[in-house]
């Protein structure tokens, strides 16, 4: 369906032009008329679905100009998500000369202050935040006429519940609430009976929820098979960007200590990095120049990032609903995408779970051989000779003469080629062993984050509880332990 039909007005129309949309996402198509008309709305859509335009232009459009108050907010799980999402609502509002601000922990709070002072018609924050700038009177949602809960089952798992119930109590009760999640977990349905009026519901069917341009495969290896493993699939694979899970913060800062230790270029984030050296490493991975992203659930969730050509699971997810926004990451924009899942024997149950849950079987692959990894090397090694040979090599044709005088052309070619290619030979890597997932036969773990997260703690009437001895936004506290490079003598 294009944009056209969906009733936007010609000020919208060519924003969307603008931003080289052509026809809208299923999301898109039934969100918006039912958004333009007030209803409120829980859309199921996986990250990369274009939600954000399913909401957004909603808003836009039915801004008022000449009311100078906050008119919608935009509650988003993480300060990476409310960043991009305050920028493409920029983008898209520019035209109607919508002021958009963002919020969120972790900057400085006496700037975003001074900023609120000349009041946006649209504010995205993270939930904290939002809540803390309430608490001070600096911002007032009381008029607010549009409120989006995105990402709702990743703030519920985040254990945000609470700051959301509280951030809604200071809205009017006559706003209209959009809801949006990749799953529909049972607490997401409590949230729309407390906090929506007759909601329309809009559910991506399974199949098209992990996208039939994603190839889903899984590899069967042993803990210590792994690492040699995914270095082979990516010599073959060759991906252009790729993002590579890893359970715990540990295990991110080992591969990605590994992965560098044998000539790739990559970099990791997780909970613990500061929000400066996160952000600094996600702008270095949507340029271009990282190749591969390591992260952690926490770390990755929210992010909007275009050109991932593969995903692997270095550690299959505990919690099948972190598959579906792992792997949604790749196939985005009508590009073909692939993810690859490492299991252990032990972990074919959860594979099967998750198999339940996307609607989809992933298919055996058999990992690489050893010489068909090297050919990959070659094969990676022989671009970077074509990019070379793209520039102006004048000033170095008289030092190629004399060299030529002395060596062959194929020995010298071919020391080029060992220099570019990755001797994955001389660097042993040693990935310290995580305690394997216990073992599970096949059921059905669809309301595992209801019951993990919510506990009653004996009082049946008791409210939802924020997950005890937990740190907001980071799942796993390990430490980090000694990583070992063993160069051949």
């Amino acid at each position: 369906m294009k944009f056209s039909e969906l009733g936007l007005k010609p000020e919208i129309l060519k924003a969307i032009k603008r931003a080289g949309f052509e026809e809208a996402t299923p999301i898109q198509a039934q969100t918006i008329p039912l958004a333009l008309k007030g209803d409120d709305v829980i859309g199921q859509a996986q990250t990369g679905t274009g939600k954000t335009a399913a909401f957004g232009l909603p808003i836009l459009q039915n801004l008022d100009k000449q009311h100078d108050s906050i008119q919608a907010i935009v509650i988003e799980p993480t300060r990476e998500l409310a960043i991009q999402t305050q920028e493409e609502l920029f983008r898209l509002g520019r035209d109607e000369k919508a002021r958009v601000q963002v919020v969120y922990g972790g900057a400085d709070i006496r700037r975003q202050i001074h900023a609120l002072k000349q009041t946006p018609a649209i504010l995205v924050g993270t939930p904290g935040r939002l809540l803390d700038h309430l608490k001070r009177k600096t911002i007032d949602i009381s008029q607010v006429k549009t409120i989006v809960l995105d990402e709702a089952d990743e703030m519920l798992d985040m254990g945000f519940i609470q700051d959301i119930e509280s951030i809604l109590k200071y809205a009017s009760s006559k706003h209209q609430t959009l809801l949006f999640s990749a799953t529909m977990p049972k607490p997401i349905m409590h949230i729309s009976e407390k906090f929506m009026h007759d909601p329309e519901i809009v559910q991506i069917k399974g199949k098209e929820l992990t996208a039939n341009l994603i190839d889903q495969y899984f590899v069967r290896a042993k803990e210590n098979e792994k690492f040699d493993i995914l270095c082979r699939l990516i010599d073959v694979q060759n991906p252009d960007l790729a993002v590579v899970f890893g359970r715990t913060k540990r295990r991110v800062d080992e591969l990605t200590r590994g992965l560098q230790a044998r000539g790739y270029n990559a970099a990791g984030i997780h909970g613990d990095l500061s929000q400066n050296k996160r952000m600094s490493v996600l702008k270095r991975f949507r340029k271009g120049k990282l190749d591969i992203l390591v992260a952690t659930d926490v770390a990755a969730r929210g992010l909007d990032i275009s050109g991932v050509s593969h995903v692997y699971n270095y550690d299959i997810p505990q919690d099948p609903d972190s598959y579906v926004h792992r792997i949604g990451r790749t196939g985005r924009a009508g590009k073909n995408g692939m993810s690859v899942t490492f299991v252990t024997p032990n972990e074919i149950g959860y594979m099967r779970t998750i198999e339940n849950l996307t609607h989809k079987k992933m298919m055996p692959l058999r990992p690489p051989s050893d010489e068909e990894a090297f050919k990959g090397q070659l094969s990676a090694a022989n671009k970077k000779v074509q990019e070379l040979l793209d520039g102006d090599l004048s000033k170095y044709t008289e030092g190629a003469a004399k060299l030529l005088d002395d060596y062959s052309a194929v020995d010298l070619v071919a020391a080029l080629l060992k220099d570019l290619s990755k001797d994955a030979d001389s660097v042993k890597v040693k990935i310290t062993p995580e305690k394997p997932l216990p073992y599970k036969a096949k059921r059905d773990y669809s309301h595992s984050r209801s019951r993990r997260n919510f506990k009653h703690n004996g009082d049946r009437n008791s409210k939802y509880r924020r997950r005890p001895n937990s740190k907001r936004g980071s799942r796993h506290n390990n430490k980090n332990h000694d990583f070992v490079i063993k160069k051949k003598d």
